[in-house]
């Protein structure tokens, strides 16, 4: 090979590199617009779990509150109540008890879709209750998990677990229109 062929070649080879660096400089960039683009999504596919969360704990609430006033006698419900100690926290879907000789409790966690996660949660909630409310340790508790959709083998360890299972399910709604109600009737335009 000549001294004009390796230098010729050399060039080449020096275009090649920029050009070569010039694609994994945008290759990067690209990669990063993924990654923030993926760190978004996952914020919000987030955010939309927290709200499909929050609205399943309001839509069971009140049959909640109607089984624990109903079939457990508590008098005191207190929804979404949060304990802070310090930089720690935390948080009752539903915190319910009875002083009236009873001294018993409910904790009540709600959970649109029952998982094996959520029975890790309920089993750290119940070790650390007296923890965290002291105040009630005169009082027996037991858990409650409600649920709107759960697998079979999941609400069998809730059981196992000596927890009480709560299904939210069809008969939550009701129809408040009176009898002889005329509704309003929308038609096409013409």
């Amino acid at each position: 090979m000549s001294t004009a062929e390796l230098r010729e070649l050399i060039a080449s080879l020096a275009i090649a590199q920029r050009e070569t660096d010039r694609l994994l400089q945008q290759t990067d960039r690209q990669q990063q617009l993924t990654d923030r683009q993926i760190k978004e999504l996952g914020r919000q596919i987030g955010g939309l779990g927290n709200k499909f969360g929050a609205f399943s704990e309001g839509l069971a609430s009140a049959s909640i509150r109607r089984i624990l006033r109903e079939d457990f006698g508590m008098e005191t419900i207190m929804h979404r109540l949060q304990v802070k100690k310090g930089a720690a926290s935390a948080e009752y879907d539903i915190l319910a008890y009875n002083n009236g000789g009873v001294h018993r409790g409910v904790v009540v966690e709600i959970k649109s879709l029952l998982d094996r996660r959520a029975i890790e949660q309920m089993r750290r909630t119940m070790d650390s209750l007296f923890d965290w409310l002291p105040e009630h340790r005169d009082k027996e508790f037991m858990g409650m998990v409600a649920y709107v959709d759960g697998q079979q083998d999941v609400r069998e360890a809730v059981l196992a677990e000596g927890w009480h299972l709560v299904q939210v399910g069809d008969d939550l709604f009701k129809v408040e229109t009176p009898p002889g109600f005329r509704p309003r009737i929308y038609r096409a335009a013409a």
